[in-house]
C-alpha cells in the first residue's frame, strides 16, 4: 500500500516537472505511474491534498538526497566544494530535471498556498545547517549567509539551465569564482 503511494506520488512529481501544473491530473498521473484510472483519487481526494502529498514527497526525497550529498567527509577547500556544488547541479538539471522542475512549481504554487512554504523549507534548512559548517571551516565569518547565497546561486543556475537548456552547461566557474569571492 505505502509503495503504490510513493509509486503514484513519484509520476504525480513526473508529471509536474515535465508537463506542467495544468496537466496534472488524477488521469495524467494514474497514467505516469502504469497504475488503474482512479488511483491516484484514491489517495488524493482532491488537487489539494495531492499537492500537500508531493511537497511531503518531495521533501523526503530531498532530505535523502542532501544525507547522501553530505554524508562524506567536508570539502577541504573551495575547490572540492566547487566539484560537489556542480555534481549537484548537474544531477538537479540532468537525471532529477523533472524533480527540479516541480520543486520550482510547486514554490509557485506556494505564493498561492503560503501553507506549504514551512515544508519546502525544511529541505533547505538541513542543507543550510551542514553547508554552513563547512564554510565555516573554510574560513567562511558569515558562514550561513554565505550558504544561503549559494543556494540562491545554485537555484538560478538551476532555473536557466532548465528554462533555457545550454548543451556545454559547466556551472563550476561561476560556482568556483562565487565561492572565492564570498571566501576571499
Amino acid at each position: 500500500m505505502a509503495r503504490r503511494r510513493e509509486q503514484v506520488l513519484d509520476a504525480a512529481l513526473e508529471v509536474l516537472g515535465s508537463e506542467g501544473a495544468r496537466r496534472l491530473t488524477y488521469q495524467a498521473v494514474d497514467t505516469a505511474a502504469g497504475v488503474p484510472s482512479g488511483t491516484t483519487s484514491n489517495y488524493f481526494r482532491n488537487r489539494t491534498a495531492l499537492v500537500d502529498g508531493l511537497v511531503d514527497h518531495l521533501e523526503a526525497l530531498e532530505r535523502r538526497d542532501g544525507e547522501s550529498l553530505t554524508a562524506g567527509a567536508a570539502p577541504a577547500d573551495v575547490d572540492e566544494l566547487a566539484d560537489e556544488a556542480t555534481r549537484f547541479l548537474r544531477y538537479a538539471t540532468g537525471a532529477a530535471r523533472a524533480r527540479t522542475a516541480a520543486r520550482f512549481a510547486l514554490c509557485l504554487e506556494s505564493t498561492a498556498r503560503p501553507e506549504l512554504r514551512a515544508a519546502l523549507a525544511r529541505g533547505r534548512e538541513t542543507a543550510t545547517d551542514r553547508g554552513s559548517e563547512w564554510l565555516r571551516r573554510l574560513g567562511s565569518r558569515t558562514p550561513r549567509r554565505h550558504w544561503e547565497i549559494l543556494l540562491d546561486h545554485l537555484d538560478g543556475v538551476a532555473f536557466r539551465q532548465l528554462t533555457f537548456p545550454a548543451d556545454d552547461f559547466d556551472p563550476r566557474p561561476g560556482i568556483h569564482g562565487l565561492l572565492k569571492g564570498l571566501l576571499g
